[in-house]
């Protein structure tokens, strides 16, 4: 009896252990980053973009060479997302974001140097969230970064 329940001991410890390690062994799927795209991200000129609403006070600016040309050239036009759609996708990013600022040791300081104030409880509107969005899937995709459980995807 008991070399039975060691047996399946044994059975059950190599077969959670290969479960995890073909879950950890998934590699993470490379992203096709086009020559027009690549031309934007190589921009070193500053590009300066104010992202506010006129119906709220909230304001983010984002000084990131590459981003505004980026955004009205390969982003996705504004209305192709739903509101909540952007909301959602914002909060998962900006926790993350915000892990990582408060790691610096752990993660890039140069890539994550300030918090974001980011609350589901406030309606920023949609276009603080879309072009939130659309300036966290350019990051990602420019510094190889990923801030959530999907590819960051144009």
């Amino acid at each position: 009896m008991k070399a039975d329940y060691t047996i399946f001991l044994n059975i059950l410890i190599i077969s959670a252990f290969s479960f995890l390690m073909m879950n950890c062994s998934s590699s993470k799927e490379s992203l096709a980053i086009s020559n027009n795209e690549e031309q934007v991200f190589n921009q070193v000129a500053g590009d300066t973009i104010t992202i506010s609403s006129d119906k709220t006070a909230y304001e983010i600016i984002i000084i990131e060479p590459g981003f505004n040309t980026w955004l009205s050239s390969i982003a996705k036009p504004e209305g192709y997302y739903s509101q909540n759609f952007l909301e959602n996708r914002n909060y998962i990013m900006v926790v993350e974001w915000n892990n990582r600022v408060m790691q610096p040791s752990r993660f890039d300081p140069n890539l994550y140097e300030l918090r974001i104030d980011y609350s589901q409880q406030i309606d920023y509107g949609y276009e603080v969230n879309y072009k939130l969005y659309n300036y966290f899937i350019y990051f990602q995709r420019k510094y190889n970064q990923r801030l959530g459980p999907f590819v960051p995807r144009i």
